[in-house]
C-alpha cells in the first residue's frame, strides 16, 4: 500500500488568500469536495496530507491558480473546475492557455479556454480546411471567428466570408416579408452576433458595406471562387452531400475554411448530412484536419455541460439497444 505523503505549499506574500480561497473559503470548499486528501490553511501556507498521485495533483492545481490570479484572473468556480479536470486529464493548465490570446477587443482577451479548443485554434493554425465538430457550447464558431477577425486585422487574409445553410426556411422562405436579405437574416443572426462580440458594431458595418466582410446564406456561394478569404461555414450538420462538395470546391488561392457543426442536431432527413459523410470521404486528405469537441471543451454554464453529457449518454444507450 502506498503510503500518504504531505505537501506544503508557502503562498507569496503579495496575493490575497481571499482570492484564492473565494469568499467565505468558498473555493478552497470546492477543492476538497473534488478530493479525497486532506487540504489544511494556516495563514499564508497551505498543507496537502493524502496518496501521493492526488496530492501531486492538489499541488499543481494551487500554482495553476495562483498563476492565474497574478495573471489578473480573477477565480470562478467554473475556471476551478476546468483546471482541475484538465489536470486529472494530464493536459496543460488554464494559466498556460491564457498566453495564447487570439485578439483582444474592449480590453477582454479572447482565446481557447480548454485543451480541445486550444488543438482546434493551432489546426486552423497550420491547416488549410479544419473542420470543428461538437456540441453546442464548445466554442467552434466563436474561436473560428476570432481567427477570421484576426487574420483581416493582420492582412493575411483580404476578406472574411461567414455562411450557414438556412435549412429553417425550407419552401416557406419565400412567404416570409421583405427582400431575400431579410428573409435569410434571422438564421444568419448568430454569426453577426459573434462578430459583433470581437468588433465595433459601427467598424463592422463598414467593413459589411464594402464587401470586405460577407455574411450570406450558403446558397449564394454557389458558382464562386473564394481567393484571399477566410471561410466560415456554420451549421455544417445542415448541409446536405452535395452542398458539401459544393462548398469545398469554392477555395480559391490564399484562403482558408473553418467547417463547424455538432453531428447530434441534425435537421435534415436521417442519413443525408454532408458533415457526416465527409469525414469518411476526406480523412485521408493532407492540408485538411477534422478536430473533434467533446463535453470537456463547454464552456458556457456547466449545466449546459452537464446536458451535452445526459444526451451523449442517452444517444449511446439507444445505439447499444438497437444494436442488441
Amino acid at each position: 500500500m502506498v503510503e500518504p505523503t504531505q505537501i506544503r505549499l508557502v503562498i507569496p506574500p503579495e496575493l490575497d488568500m481571499i482570492d484564492l480561497l473565494g469568499q467565505g473559503d468558498a473555493h478552497l470548499r470546492l477543492i476538497e469536495d473534488q478530493f479525497e486528501s486532506d487540504v489544511q490553511v494556516r495563514g499564508n501556507q497551505i498543507t496537502i496530507s493524502g496518496q501521493p498521485g492526488e496530492s501531486q495533483t492538489i499541488s499543481l492545481l494551487f500554482t495553476e491558480l495562483i498563476a492565474l490570479i497574478e495573471g489578473g484572473e480573477q477565480l470562478s468556480a467554473e475556471q476551478i473546475e476546468r483546471s482541475i479536470d484538465m489536470l486529472r486529464h494530464g493536459e496543460c493548465g488554464t494559466s498556460a492557455l491564457r498566453s495564447d490570446v487570439i485578439l483582444t477587443h474592449k480590453g477582454k482577451p479572447i482565446g481557447p479556454k480548454t485543451a480541445g479548443q486550444k488543438r482546434y485554434v493551432d489546426a486552423i493554425r497550420g491547416n488549410t480546411v479544419t473542420f470543428g465538430i461538437g456540441p453546442a457550447g464548445t466554442g467552434k464558431t466563436y474561436l473560428a471567428m476570432a481567427m477570421a477577425v484576426e487574420a483581416l486585422k493582420r492582412r493575411e487574409v483580404g476578406r472574411v466570408i461567414l455562411t450557414r445553410p438556412a435549412v429553417e426556411a425550407g419552401e416557406s422562405l419565400g412567404y416570409l416579408p421583405g427582400t431575400l436579405y431579410e428573409k435569410v437574416d434571422p438564421y444568419l443572426r448568430p454569426l453577426y452576433d459573434a462578430l459583433y462580440d470581437m468588433m465595433d458594431m459601427e467598424k463592422a458595418q463598414q467593413l459589411m458595406d464594402r464587401g470586405v466582410i460577407e455574411v450570406a446564406p450558403l446558397a449564394f456561394m454557389r458558382g464562386r471562387t473564394l481567393n484571399d478569404s477566410f471561410v466560415i461555414l456554420d451549421e455544417a450538420q445542415n448541409t446536405s452531400p452535395e452542398q458539401m462538395k459544393m462548398f469545398l470546391t469554392r477555395l480559391g488561392f490564399g484562403s482558408k475554411v473553418v467547417i463547424t457543426g455538432d453531428v447530434t442536431q441534425i435537421d435534415l432527413p436521417k442519413g443525408s448530412s454532408g458533415l457526416q459523410q465527409v469525414r469518411t470521404i476526406l480523412h485521408d486528405v493532407t492540408d485538411l484536419v477534422f478536430v473533434e469537441l467533446g463535453s470537456r471543451d463547454v464552456v458556457r454554464h456547466k449545466l449546459v455541460q452537464r446536458i451535452v453529457q445526459a444526451y451523449h449518454a442517452y444517444e449511446e444507450a439507444k445505439a447499444s439497444a438497437a444494436d442488441a
